[in-house]
């Protein structure tokens, strides 16, 4: 199993926007980063552990736990000339954009917010790629002790 952190602004996708889907599951499209894309595409597998993030907010923060349940994709907002995300370079038989599906699993007891993480634990999550200076990917690894460590900070 692996683990991710994905960012998202809950004006447009939050934590309660995912647990209210159907079944609690939706697709994570709009991903227009190639090294993101990347990672979907290549790396994440059914089963993965997610970090809902909310970014671009008063407070941005780790908000919830989410879990891969379909590897990489298309994602068919690139083909649609009405999507938001639509990408006109983007072609069904060689789709440039991919998507993964991610299910709710629960709400974290609080927030654990950016400020948080990088003033009081930057020393034990210094490799933490959202702590980086410049880090902008909506989707990032996270090692297992990182994991860990973060939901060791929920109570």
């Amino acid at each position: 199993m692996q683990y991710w952190l994905m960012k998202s602004e809950p004006e447009t996708f939050g934590i309660d926007d995912l647990a209210a889907c159907p079944k609690g599951t939706d697709h994570w499209d709009g991903v227009r980063n190639y090294q993101a894309r990347n990672m979907m595409r290549d790396q994440m597998r059914a089963g993965d552990r997610v970090l809902f993030y909310h970014s671009n907010t008063k407070v941005p923060g780790i908000v919830g736990i989410a879990e891969v349940v379909r590897e990489g994709y298309p994602d068919h907002t690139a083909f649609d000339p009405d999507a938001k995300y639509y990408d006109p370079k983007s072609d069904p038989d060689k789709p440039r954009w991919y998507m993964v599906d991610v299910k709710f699993v629960r709400k974290l007891k609080r927030t654990i917010s950016l400020q948080e993480l990088k003033e009081e634990h930057a020393d034990a999550l210094e490799d933490l790629p959202l702590l980086r200076r410049g880090n902008r990917l909506s989707i990032m690894p996270v090692t297992a002790q990182q994991w860990e460590y973060i939901l060791g900070l929920e109570s």
